[in-house]
């Protein structure tokens, strides 16, 4: 599937509000609800609806929430945020369309559990004439725009760090264990896509299964691969995003090896991880980009602009139907850029990184 028809070429997008915004918004319930408004003037005429898919991964509560919301506050500062999170729940996620529909949202933002599953929930909510924005994962149905990555491009990136921290051991006979995303997620899809663009030929794809974007999972899965593959055998893992990483690294030093680790996410444990040398790579996507990205398309429609200012690309639903689009980069993160990339940006501080535990190896890696 191809992720965009062009490749839109941005500068790094600074995240510095991100920390800030974040302490306005709530870092646990998955089951969260609420209405955030810009003012007291807030009418069902000016509500836009945010729909999260879980609460797993730290980036939704802790930066699209917020985000999302302070920009939409920004650009319209008499609209009310009308949000719920699904907690990995896609039956949950349906109800929450059908009362985002009672409620009168006029624009609905929303982030499938299940990309596929939700078509006749989004179908509901056009016949309703609620404009709707895909936000990182491109739902099926008949949606109005798509704000995403260019996740095949992720995918390859992934794929070429694990090359390169293979080094002279990628060889097409070395054996590679791959943990791909939920296969519901069609980001999953194109990350495992262009993964194996990379990989295939190079390496040997010995084991592969999905984590479902759960540690546990993971953990099983990496085991298993542990167990049939044989323990010195394993020259390199791919993980899909670093929640599973996480899962996958308690795995291999169960086994007491350390092959080389990819990850996504750019998430405050993969970070350490990566200075401790139990990771070797993630990905690093500026949720702010993201997030205003969304939030100027949801506005647009709302006010009846022309909203193609901002979904300047295009992107095919799995029916072939091109969407507009607003399709960012993202960054390949190691140990020699954390300190240009998520420190610099505002992502995390130097502080929330090099904890005691860390302190020697941020100094070994030049982050002061």
């Amino acid at each position: 599937m191809n992720a965009m028809t062009r490749r839109i070429v941005i500068g790094t997008a600074a995240v510095s509000l991100a920390l800030g915004a974040a302490a306005c918004g709530k870092a646990g319930g998955g089951d969260d609800k609420g209405s955030d408004k810009g003012s007291s003037k807030g009418s069902a005429d000016k509500s836009i609806g945010l729909l999260l898919p879980e609460n797993a991964t730290t980036r939704y509560e802790k930066f699209d929430r917020p985000l999302i919301t302070k920009k939409i506050n920004e650009l319209c500062p008499d609209c009310s945020v009308e949000y719920a999170n699904a907690a990995a729940d896609p039956a949950k996620q349906a109800q929450q369309v059908s009362t985002m529909i009672a409620k009168g949202v006029k624009v609905l933002i929303v982030d499938a559990q299940d990309s596929k599953g939700i078509k006749s929930s989004i179908q509901a909510a056009k016949d309703k004439g609620i404009k709707i924005v895909a936000y990182d994962r491109l739902a099926e149905g008949p949606i109005d725009a798509y704000v995403s990555y260019d996740n095949e491009k992720i995918g390859e990136l992934q794929g070429q760090a694990l090359l390169d921290a293979m080094g002279s051991k990628a060889t097409p006979s070395a054996n590679v264990v791959m943990i791909d995303g939920d296969p519901a997620d069609p980001n999953a899809a194109m990350f495992k896509a262009g993964a194996h663009k990379i990989l295939d030929g190079k390496v040997k794809i010995a084991y592969e299964q999905s984590g479902l974007w759960k540690g546990d999972i993971a953990n099983q899965k990496m085991t298993a691969a542990i167990n049939l593959i044989g323990k010195d055998k394993i020259a390199g893992v791919y993980s899909a995003n670093d929640g599973m990483a996480g899962g996958v690294a308690t795995a291999l030093k169960g086994a007491g090896i350390n092959p080389p680790l990819t990850g996504q996410d750019a998430e405050l444990d993969g970070l350490q991880r990566i200075l401790a040398g139990t990771q070797t790579a993630t990905i690093y996507k500026a949720y702010q980009p993201e997030a205003d990205a969304a939030a100027e398309i949801a506005v647009d429609l709302l006010q009846g602009k022309d909203f193609k200012t901002v979904a300047d690309a295009t992107a095919k639903q799995l029916t072939g139907a091109e969407v507009p689009a607003k399709l960012l980069p993202a960054t390949s993160v190691t140990t020699a850029n954390i300190k240009d990339t998520v420190i610099k940006d505002g992502l995390y501080t130097k502080d929330q990184i090099c904890t005691a535990d860390f302190a020697a190896k941020c100094a070994a890696a030049g982050i002061n």
